[in-house]
């Protein structure tokens, strides 16, 4: 992947479109839809519903509390610019912290005989992360669309292929990235098919 051009920050006049792109974005946050889709498989794979929450709860923890607690303070510091660590030289720190800190959970969660779709989960958020953090180094690739995909990939194969009906989500998604200027079209498609790649290629066996 070469270099080129970081797109441009929104400077236009807010009107119903960046709004509702801005909307999007927040509420397919990688944060929001990893943690929604931890609790849910969890939910899903354990034999009681309450044993399945406490496996969800404790995998949220390490995979998007612990790295996310640390942007919420990076921010803060003014270490990084918003929570969405928009700007790529700033991605590594945080990539690199949501990576040991995933690691920890990973081992944990094996230690503790967590279900077989929650380690696969954790092994896939894992790989995840090293593409980020090896993308990151040269691309701003879109991790908004990559969890987007991933997440569509993993909840196809745990509860069926009808979920595909969910696919022009993804579309939206992208759309938000581009219109914030945030990302390039190139950005959002690569993102999107490295996440769906993924998915399928690690969650999908291990599970």
């Amino acid at each position: 992947m070469g270099g080129g051009a970081e797109p441009r920050p929104v400077t236009t006049r807010p009107g119903p479109g960046l709004r509702i792109a801005r909307l999007v974005t927040e509420v397919t946050a990688p944060a929001v839809l990893v943690s929604l889709q931890i609790i849910t498989v969890s939910w899903h794979s354990a034999s009681r519903p309450g044993q399945g929450l406490v496996w969800g709860l404790l995998a949220t923890l390490f995979v998007t509390g612990i790295p996310f607690a640390y942007i919420v303070g990076g921010v803060r510091r003014g270490r990084l610019t918003d929570h969405h660590v928009g700007r790529r030289e700033q991605r590594r720190a945080p990539l690199l912290v949501g990576l040991g800190s995933v690691a920890a959970g990973l081992g944990l969660l094996a230690v503790l005989g967590a279900p077989r779709p929650v380690l696969a989960l954790a092994v896939s958020g894992l790989v995840g992360l090293v593409v980020a953090v090896s993308v990151s180094h040269w691309w701003k690739m879109s991790i908004h669309s990559a969890v987007a995909a991933g997440t569509l990939v993993v909840l196809m194969l745990t509860f069926g292929a009808r979920l595909a009906v969910a696919a022009p989500l993804l579309a939206v998604v992208g759309w938000s990235r581009v219109r914030l200027k945030d990302h390039t079209v190139a950005q959002v498609l690569t993102g999107g098919a490295l996440g769906a790649l993924i998915a399928a290629a690690i969650f999908g066996p291990l599970r």
